[in-house]
């Protein structure tokens, strides 16, 4: 009997393991969150996302009071404190929204 109890033990742990990655995908995605508009996101907004201080939150709004709206996500990476390795964290969690076609 105590060898069905560990071999059972066993079997639940591996189960536990492999569906580890299925449920870390699903807490990072925080259950389908949307994306964050970098072109309409508040302060605070943007501080929700990775390496984006108080600071770098700041100069992402007035980059685009300067400039106007991103037209490409790859765009945040104008704004200083944002480089290469910050925008490939960023990258699946932001927009600039749907695109806009004129006439």
């Amino acid at each position: 009997m105590k060898s069905l109890k560990v071999v059972t033990l066993v079997i639940a742990l591996a189960v536990g393991l492999s569906l580890l990655p299925l449920i870390a995908q699903q807490a990072g995605s925080k259950g389908g969150e949307q994306k964050i508009n970098i072109n309409t996101a508040s302060l605070s907004e943007l501080q929700k996302l990775p390496r984006i201080g108080p600071q770098v939150a700041q100069r992402i709004i007035d980059y685009r009071k300067e400039h106007g709206n991103f037209k490409k996500i790859e765009e945040i990476m104008k704004v200083r404190g944002i480089g290469e390795k910050t925008y490939n964290q960023l990258k699946d969690l932001i927009t600039v929204g749907a695109e806009i076609t004129g006439k």
